[in-house]
């Protein structure tokens, strides 16, 4: 037969047994039995087509499940993603995400909360970016492995009313206090200040030591346990005390103010008073002759001439150019002649 017909059919063509069962001419070809066959009832398909349900045990209900399917259900199949450890290669879009376990990107957990995602919505910065955020220092108690360069006028603030400052405004260096107190240097060993390079000192304060300061980094005034004690010429406007304590002046030097110009003696101090004053040295001195000065009138035109003898070897005058000068000449030899005591 061309294709079987439903029981109306067969009741209609005649081809009925008197039970009512279909008669086996019309079932040609079937190898269905018949309760497989009771299953198709009002079925249209052909023989061939209905052979190929031979052996089904499948309910009607479950055979309604490919109601409507118009292509190869294993193909539809092979393009679906298994619910178990699904894998994707194209972009995942899903208006909501609900996983019973831990997201998973490149294989590695996602454990953050929707909330704490939720912080990135918006941002626009690149995946470098973000990584560079564990370069970042924190706000409290960072620790910098580089410089810190801040440029001219940015200034270090220090303390609640910024009362410290260090800064640099383009010409010079600032460390500047403003605030309340004072601005404390403190050393386990020594305060010292330098020049730039680090090769000059210019002020050395040690701690249960000298106080110093240098001049082109020679100590010129240092402290000391009994007092102070200074390489040079001291040159004051004035002095207080009658000097009766000072060391190192001869004592048998007799005192003697002059108003002009005059011939010195062995064995005295001059005070010079007055204006464009030369004081001449001895002449034929002995070793050991001394001679004392002191400008007194605040002048700095006074000389002290050296009558044929060199002055610290030097075969010249020596002028007075600084007001209140204090120094004590002795004789030494022929070569050195008059000399610093």
């Amino acid at each position: 037969m061309g294709k079987p017909r439903d029981l109306a059919n067969v009741v209609a063509t005649g081809n009925i047994l008197a039970d009512g069962a279909v008669a086996p001419a019309e079932l040609t070809g079937v190898n269905a039995t018949a309760a497989e066959i009771n299953i198709l009832d009002g079925v249209t398909a052909t023989a061939a087509e209905l052979n190929l349900m031979d052996g089904v045990t499948a309910t009607t209900a479950e055979l309604n499940y490919v109601d409507g399917v118009t292509s190869n259900v294993q193909t539809q199949m092979d393009t679906k993603a298994p619910v178990a450890g699904p894998t994707f290669t194209g972009t995942l879009a899903a208006p909501t995400i609900n996983a019973s376990t831990a997201l998973q990107i490149g294989g590695a957990a996602i454990t953050a909360t929707a909330a704490e995602l939720n912080k990135m919505d918006g941002v626009t910065v690149s995946a470098s970016d973000i990584n560079s955020v564990t370069a970042k220092a924190p706000i409290a108690s960072p620790t910098f492995t580089g410089n810190v360069s801040l440029g001219d006028n940015v200034k270090l603030k220090l303390g609640d009313g910024e009362d410290l400052q260090i800064f640099h405004n383009g010409s010079a260096s600032f460390i500047q206090d403003g605030g309340t107190g004072n601005l404390v240097l403190q050393a386990a060993d020594s305060v010292i200040m330098q020049n730039s390079a680090g090769t000059e000192n210019l002020f050395v304060a040690s701690q249960n030591g000298a106080v110093s300061l240098y001049h082109d980094n020679s100590v010129k005034l240092a402290t000391s346990g009994s007092g102070v004690t200074v390489t040079g010429t001291v040159a004051a406007t004035s002095y207080t005390g009658d000097g009766s304590a000072l060391s190192g002046i001869s004592s048998s030097l007799t005192p003697n103010a002059i108003t002009s110009n005059t011939t010195a003696t062995a064995s005295n101090h001059y005070f010079l008073n007055g204006t464009g004053i030369t004081l001449t040295l001895p002449s034929s001195p002995s070793a050991g002759d001394q001679v004392g000065i002191t400008e007194v009138a605040g002048n700095t035109d006074g000389v002290v001439a050296r009558n044929s003898s060199n002055i610290m070897k030097d075969a010249s005058n020596l002028n007075i150019d600084t007001a209140f000068t204090v120094i004590t000449l002795m004789y030494v030899n022929a070569s050195i002649g008059w000399a610093f005591a």
